[in-house]
């Protein structure tokens, strides 16, 4: 019996592959299109998310995870170990972390015997993603759960977030900018970059080609991390293609420790819309 299961949000953006070799538990957040609702990582692919998306955004809409999405999280996980670690999207952004907490309260009563911890990320997508491996691999290696805590929030401290967004038009729905304002300078093909901070999403800039989006990603990671071993993941919104040619040249241009690519949940795409681009990477000590 491993000591520590991990359990997370599908905004954490990790593969299928890593989910499965690390056990760790996925708590769907849920969209909605039209009055049907879908459970994202399970009902639906995100390239089939996308594809709704794109026929009607305006029909396009999400919801946090409820408390007992993350109890059955919990539940399945009890059985199999001695403690729990719940990692969440940043409390800033969502209210996954409180929902997180209430159903830790409720475990307390149902499976005493089991203690689960609730750490805010501070961060979203495969930033959040790094979190989570990162307790995972801890817990692989039999540490205990304070142990695993302490290196989930050690790498909270590290990972860092980037996003080149190919439209600003849907970006009103953060809260962060009017309607009409995103509307505007949708029309003038202006694609922010956007980082996060302190566990919110800031604006770091705006370009009026992809290429130099891209290029200005790659700028700001290679200041980062020089020539140091690097962690990276490679993200986008129903732009495989794009994706895969960037994670080339990341390869090619840094000491990768470790490279992947994968998708950006849907629930993001909510705001960010398709063609979205992005990194998430930490410097290996």
């Amino acid at each position: 019996m491993q000591k520590v299961a991990i359990v997370t949000d599908s905004i954490a953006c990790l593969t299928r592959e890593q989910v499965e070799q690390y056990g760790i538990g996925i708590v769907p957040l849920n969209f909605y299109f039209g009055d049907k609702v879908y459970r994202d990582w399970l009902d639906i692919t995100p390239d089939e998310a996308y594809e709704l998306f794109l026929q009607n955004p305006e029909a396009f809409s999400t919801s946090p995870a409820s408390p007992g999405y993350y109890l059955e999280a919990y539940r399945e996980a009890a059985g199999q170990t001695k403690g729990i670690l719940c990692v969440t999207l940043s409390s800033k952004l969502s209210t996954g972390y409180d929902m997180a907490c209430v159903a830790k309260e409720q475990a307390k009563t149902e499976f005493p015997q089991t203690p689960v911890e609730v750490i805010d990320s501070q961060t979203v997508t495969a930033a959040e993603g790094f979190v989570a491996l990162a307790a995972a691999r801890a817990a692989e290696e039999g540490k205990s759960l304070a142990e695993v805590v302490k290196a989930a929030e050690d790498m909270r401290d590290r990972v860092i977030f980037l996003a080149l967004l190919d439209t600003i038009r849907y970006v009103y729905r953060t809260g962060r900018m009017p309607k009409i304002a995103a509307q505007t300078a949708s029309m003038l093909n202006i694609k922010p970059l956007l980082t996060s901070s302190s566990g919110s999403i800031r604006f770091i800039g705006a370009v009026r080609s992809r290429e130099r989006g891209v290029e200005r990603l790659l700028k700001i990671m290679r200041n980062r991390v020089g020539q140091n071993p690097v962690h990276v993941a490679v993200m986008h919104a129903y732009a495989l293609d794009e994706a895969e040619k960037l994670k080339e040249r990341v390869s090619s241009e840094f000491n990768c420790a470790e490279l992947w690519v994968t998708g950006f949940s849907p629930v993001m795409g909510y705001a960010c819309g398709t063609g979205t681009l992005g990194l998430a990477f930490y410097r290996e000590d």
